[in-house]
């Protein structure tokens, strides 16, 4: 079996399918992961709080995209998980024995080869685990540049991290991988699929509709929160629009780039038309970030700022309603 290649990723579950993907010989981009994937999304559920904080996410639930990936281009996964951490390290100990790379659900929290101001409790963070050095594992974590060495009780704590989207030991991998998949018909399934749920949930927490409320709700936080709590809120929802995995705005240029490639494969210019704009859109949304971490820095009691955001959301909103609603029938 080819040794393990590490690759730099701009995120962790798109980065981590593709790299195990690549090690069994279908080499795709990131973005054509992400996009056949189905990973983009958006929602922003506030009866459901991580920390205090209402859940914002720009991305699809946890093993989304692998389960599409097994959808719509018939790779086939094994998925294990355990009730015990002691099970969970034995199993993968023989994976590995075997030069099988695994990839695993963590919890950021406890890996310590991060920095101590970049890790937070967070339990869906997806990594590559493909041997051994002595007692510790090497692994390969797509939101770094090189692959590192895990201590054996890091990897053992962040395998049963508890809390929220608790990974219970998950390790998987790719027991079969066609050698010609159909990335055509993928690609236009995927992009219907996307461009439905961003637009046609008729549910105010979901899609381009989520948008909207998330604007309506974040210009009225100081007034209902205080000016504190509002800042926080307002933190969380930039930094996981910026920080968490996302290779920036929310997803949005990796997903331009995942239309890029298929508007060449399809042979479609529509497609490249709607990457343009949703380049365009993803700059309004960094636009929005750095609004957004000035006003938590200043820490000024500012309401006109907070009317300034819920435009640029309700901004983006608009050119994301057109853009998706292009792409149902682009394809």
């Amino acid at each position: 079996m080819r040794d393990f290649e590490h690759q730099h990723a701009a995120h962790c579950e798109s980065g981590t399918v593709a790299a195990l993907l690549r090690h069994q010989g279908l080499n795709l981009s990131e973005p054509m992961v992400f996009g056949i994937g189905g990973g983009l999304f958006f929602l922003h559920l506030s009866f459901v709080k991580m920390g205090g904080i209402p859940l914002t996410s720009y991305r699809d639930a946890p093993r989304v995209i692998i389960k599409n990936m097994e959808k719509r281009l018939g790779v086939r996964w094994r998925q294990h998980r355990y009730r015990s951490a002691e099970s969970a390290m034995r199993s993968l100990d023989g994976f590995l024995a075997t030069g099988r790379p695994v990839g695993l659900q963590t919890g950021i929290y406890w890996l310590s080869y991060f920095p101590i101001d970049m890790r937070f409790h967070f339990n869906g963070h997806n990594i590559v685990a493909f041997g051994r050095q002595g007692e510790d594992y090497l692994v390969s974590d797509p939101v770094l540049e090189a692959s590192v060495t895990c201590l054996a009780e890091d990897l053992r704590r962040a395998r049963f991290a508890k809390g929220p989207f608790a990974p219970h030991g998950l390790a998987y991998y790719p027991e079969h991988v066609p050698a010609d998949p159909d990335l055509k018909a993928a690609a236009r399934d995927a992009i219907r699929h996307t461009a439905r749920r961003m637009t046609g949930i008729p549910i105010p927490f979901f899609g381009v509709r989520g948008i909207r409320s998330l604007a309506n709700k974040l210009e009225r936080w100081p007034e209902k929160l205080g000016s504190e709590q509002a800042r926080k809120w307002v933190s969380s929802v930039v930094r996981m629009q910026e920080e968490i995995g996302t290779g920036g705005a929310g997803f949005r240029f990796m997903y331009a780039a995942f239309l890029q490639e298929a508007a060449e494969l399809l042979k479609t210019p529509a497609l490249a038309e709607a990457a343009r704009d949703l380049t365009v859109t993803g700059d309004r949304w960094r636009d929005f970030a750095v609004q957004g971490a000035q006003l938590v820095k200043n820490k000024h009691d500012d309401s006109a700022a907070y009317i300034r955001l819920a435009a640029i959301l309700r901004e983006c909103a608009e050119r994301e309603q057109e853009i998706f609603t292009r792409l149902k029938t682009a394809v």
